[in-house]
């Protein structure tokens, strides 16, 4: 190996060195709030309350989470957040999957306004739906119910279709041409060759549906009245604002509606990233 060999590899391997410590430094410092609200939570009050703060728990207990479970009725509000978040993700999958099989692969009149038509509602901001959305829901009397929570949630499905649809657009049409050669209708078609093959997007799709509704705040607070209705964001508001001073609490109420999130996460992470970057944006 050359001088000059020598002296990239050692640039390449410097490079390499101070990106990865970056990125652990960025990782280690991301972390430090998740590290503090766990150790936070099995903590008894008298250290939770000892000057200098310290992330060592000398005597661990899980009377915050008894207190927690005693005080609300946190089962109940997880299971509307996850009937509430699956029902939109599961829509929203198979709707968004099957219009940009549409938009992908058929040509029909003004399929390309339309679809126009469609990025064109995610430059709308979120809050102007708010009072529209209200009126709507209260004049057909889903104030206060899983159809008033769910079905408006189910119309903001514009990304889910671009990000299908872009997808989609780089499968062959032999594919396609092969299969209706063979006799398949348009709902085979889309069942057995489309479907298996946008799994990546679809999982990526999901996560972010998901993650979108079951963080979802202001709507819920918007036509929820009663307790028993609550998701787990309103959950943790009504938590802050009645047992505020039980510090340990709190972070349990934290910890326990972070997990679905991190389990989801950790399950399908690798779709996210190979349903990104094989989405591309041809088209």
């Amino acid at each position: 190996m050359s001088e000059v060999d020598a002296g990239v590899t050692n640039n390449s391997l410097t490079v390499k060195f101070f990106v990865y410590l970056l990125l652990i430094a960025g990782a280690l410092t991301m972390a430090i709030p998740y590290v503090w609200m766990l150790v936070t939570s099995i903590k008894p009050l008298s250290e939770i309350q000892s000057y200098p703060p310290s992330f060592i728990v000398r005597n661990p207990t899980l009377e915050p989470y008894r207190d927690l479970f005693k005080m609300i009725p946190m089962m109940r509000y997880l299971a509307n957040s996850l009937f509430a978040a699956g029902s939109i993700t599961l829509f929203n999958v198979f709707a968004t999957s099957l219009a940009a099989y549409a938009f992908a692969k058929h040509k029909f009149w003004g399929r390309d306004k339309i679809f126009l038509l469609f990025l064109g509602s995610l430059m709308i901001p979120w809050q102007v739906n708010i009072i529209p959305g209200f009126v709507i829901v209260k004049q057909l009397g889903w104030l206060n119910t899983y159809k008033g929570l769910i079905i408006p949630s189910m119309a903001c499905c514009a990304f889910g279709i671009f990000l299908n649809r872009q997808y989609i657009y780089s499968i062959p049409d032999d594919l396609i041409d092969a299969a209706r050669i063979d006799g398949c209708s348009e709902i085979r078609i889309y069942w057995h060759v489309i479907l298996p093959l946008i799994k990546p997007v679809l999982a990526t799709l999901s996560i972010f549906t998901f993650l979108q509704q079951w963080n979802n705040f202001v709507w819920p607070l918007v036509i929820i009245h009663t307790s028993d209705m609550r998701t787990i964001p309103l959950a943790l508001a009504v938590l802050t604002g009645q047992f505020g001073a039980n510090f340990a609490m709190v972070m349990a109420g934290a910890v326990i509606s972070t997990l679905p999130m991190l389990v989801v996460y950790l399950l399908f992470q690798k779709y996210i990233i190979k349903g990104i970057t094989m989405t591309g944006l041809k088209g």
